[in-house]
């Protein structure tokens, strides 16, 4: 497809982005990582505790995750942002600036967000685009860790896409056929529930989402509004 195959498509998207071709070359790249625990996790449906969640902050703002290495091999930086971990107190006062609650609600049973607490998530990843772009970031990169996290975002492309749980949920962390079969139970409980709110995305969010997906919806919302290239890098 030309004789820069994938980098070519790339080249464009960026030039599109930014608005300026040929694109500028990207000097300061920003990995944020948006944290949240979700109730969901209760019903089985990781091959981890929640537990995991806070420790693995610990060792991202420590430099020792894998994100950190791959960031420094790229030359970007990374940045912690607790959204909704369930722990009394956040690592630091700047990693829980935005901390919206103590895990969403189990979105199986309940809703994950009250109306509120998702425009209060949607404006912390706003907040956070504008903090980095206005610091120079010209490539942001947004990723999420939180334990149980991979069951709502099924959940979002489920509702979106009018797809069977069955057709889209995948192993998450690993689990067993136990695990699967749960993991798909509440899934399809979730969009059941959240059937009111198809063609509203940020009712979808509440209902099924979670405060860290949403405050990633409200990052790339603004990174847009800024002009500025963002990346989804999925779980780290």
């Amino acid at each position: 497809q030309g004789s820069l195959g994938r980098l070519e498509d790339l080249s464009v998207w960026v030039a599109a982005c930014q608005g300026a071709c040929p694109p500028r070359p990207f000097t300061r790249a920003r990995v944020v990582v948006f944290a949240g625990d979700h109730g969901v996790a209760a019903a089985g449906v990781s091959a981890y505790p929640t537990e995991v969640t806070a420790q693995m902050l610990a060792n991202f703002e420590a430099g020792g995750a894998a994100i950190n290495l791959l960031a420094e091999v790229a030359g970007a930086t990374v940045r912690v942002a607790d959204i909704a971990v369930d722990v009394a107190e956040p690592l630091s006062p700047s990693i829980g600036k935005h901390k919206v609650r103590r895990g969403s609600g189990n979105i199986a049973v309940e809703d994950a967000l009250s109306a509120e607490e998702v425009h209060a998530a949607l404006q912390a990843g706003r907040q956070i685009a504008d903090d980095e772009v206005d610091a120079g970031a010209d490539l942001l990169i947004a990723g999420d860790m939180g334990i149980g996290n991979t069951t709502p975002a099924t959940t979002l492309i489920a509702a979106l896409t009018d797809s069977e749980p069955v057709a889209v949920v995948g192993r998450g962390t690993g689990v067993d056929d136990a695990g699967w079969a749960r993991k798909t139970a509440a899934i399809r409980d979730a969009l059941y529930r959240s059937r009111t709110a198809a063609g509203d995305p940020v009712g979808l969010l509440r209902i099924c989402g979670g405060a860290d997906v949403a405050a990633m919806a409200g990052f790339c919302a603004q990174a847009a509004v800024r002009r500025t290239p963002v990346l989804l890098d999925g779980l780290v």
